[in-house]
């Protein structure tokens, strides 16, 4: 690994970046009547796509908006032009990472597949609830200013193709309510807010939420780890892996993924319990086995959407012999425009050769002289692999991001030496059961209290 083009500059980032932070700070006070300081901001959006296709059209959208003059569709090309210069920091920063593994890049563009007609009227009042926030600003921010939300995600729910604005909606909603009255926050989320404005207004165009296009494809799945997303009442595992064509063309980068509901009170190793039954890939990672695909459906962005009658059990294959003889070949799947985002960028990788180093606010590598941070709190406590285990590893398999203006890493299994022998911890060793004490004693835990749960709910079903 080229280790010292993760920490090199990269050419205009940081003028894009400000950009994008400047025109963020123009929502914190609102787009009704812009100070000075907050047509500074749209000027500087405006700047920085001046030499696109969006440059005439953001050009008028600043203008207008600086002048307490802007509608709608002002507001719709402001936060594309946004769109697209995090859209630019992604693709800059993804060219980075393959330049610094010497990773193959896909250059087709994913081509969005068939979406069915949306009730434009639902489109239209999603989309003045969210002008209406722009305009007021999160300091300004109510109750009843974000109530207006719920009428419009009530009429959406029951429309299949308006689910994924819907469920945006709601939880932004949700996080915005938890935090009225905005004039009274100390800290305000500017740039997560501003992501979820910028995302929710591009959805409300007709066809803009459509899926990438679908294809079948057979042969070999192999696992290099689990990445585990736990929320108060969902929880998600997403399943990194080299999937090899039966037909011998080049191997590629693909995620398969399963989510669930859940209770608050099931966490740790018991939150596999609620997703060993929905998807069969998960007792072959504990099991270390790779899998045999038969037309398995995936999106051209490498997501399989999984279904276990097109998938059976294969040989053993060992996570960390795929990542160094065939994750270096393996191409990544291209991204739809809409999904471009440096919080998106997750890039399987393998790290060797490092000496660890021990950090105030937790560790680092140091890589051919270099730096990298290792993010230990994402790993999850539903497996074993801890801070410590990474502390004294040789060999890290992990997913590469970019957070607070650099790389880090994301161990998904380390290597570490027992008693003279290389022995691997996996984060998603737990997935598909365990006999490890630990792991029996959170199971056993997380299903007294799912038993619990269920005895409670079907006493309220029978009232």
């Amino acid at each position: 690994m080229r280790a010292d083009l993760l920490t090199d500059a990269v050419d205009g980032l940081d003028e894009a970046l400000a950009a994008v932070d400047g025109f963020d700070q123009v929502l914190v006070g609102g787009l009704l009547r812009p100070q000075p300081a907050q047509a500074a901001g749209l000027a500087g959006l405006a700047d920085a796509v001046a030499g696109s296709p969006l440059a005439g059209r953001t050009a008028e959208a600043s203008e207008k908006t600086a002048a307490g003059a802007a509608d709608e569709d002002h507001f719709l090309v402001l936060a594309a032009a946004r769109t697209a210069l995090l859209g630019s920091v992604h693709d800059a920063l993804v060219a980075r990472v393959e330049e610094a593994v010497g990773r193959p890049r896909a250059e087709e563009t994913a081509a969005p597949g068939e979406g069915a007609e949306h009730p434009v009227n639902l489109l239209a009042a999603a989309r003045g609830w969210l002008c209406d926030l722009a305009r007021t600003g999160w300091q300004g921010i109510d109750h009843e200013l974000v109530g207006g939300a719920a009428p419009v995600v009530t009429a959406m729910l029951p429309e299949p193709a308006l689910r994924r604005l819907a469920t945006l909606l709601d939880g932004f909603a949700a996080e915005l309510a938890a935090s009225c009255p905005g004039a009274t926050l100390e800290r305000i989320p500017v740039r997560r807010w501003a992501d979820l404005w910028s995302r929710a207004m591009l959805l409300t165009l007709p066809g803009a939420d459509r899926t990438a296009a679908v294809t079948e494809v057979t042969g070999r799945l192999l696992p290099l780890g689990v990445d585990l997303h736990e929320h108060a009442t969902a929880v998600q595992a997403q399943v990194h892996a080299v999937f090899e064509p039966a037909d011998g063309t080049t191997p590629r980068l693909v995620r398969a993924g399963v989510s669930a509901p859940k209770p608050d009170t099931v966490v740790g190793a018991g939150l596999w319990q609620l997703l060993r039954p929905h998807m069969s890939l998960l007792a072959a990672v504990s099991e270390g086995r790779a899998m045999e695909l038969d037309a398995m459906p995936v999106t051209a962005e490498g997501d399989l959407l999984w279904d276990d009658a097109h998938a059976t059990p294969g040989e053993p294959a060992d996570a960390f012999v795929t990542a160094r003889v065939a994750l270096p070949t393996a191409t990544a799947a291209p991204v739809t425009p809409v999904d471009r985002h440096p919080a998106r960028i997750a890039v399987p990788v393998l790290i060797e050769g490092y000496t660890v180093e021990k950090e105030d606010d937790g560790l680092a590598f140091r890589v051919a002289g270099e730096r990298l941070a290792v993010d230990a709190v994402r790993v999850p406590a539903a497996g074993p692999l801890t801070a410590e285990a990474v502390a004294s590893s040789g060999a890290c398999l992990g997913l590469l991001r970019w957070d607070a203006g650099e790389f880090v890493l994301q161990p998904l299994a380390v290597e570490r030496t027992v008693r003279k022998k290389p022995v691997a911890v996996h984060a998603g060793a737990w997935a598909g059961g365990t006999a490890d004490k630990a792991g029996v004693r959170a199971e056993k835990a997380a299903t007294d209290a799912v038993t619990v749960l269920r005895e409670r709910a079907g006493r309220l079903l029978r009232k």
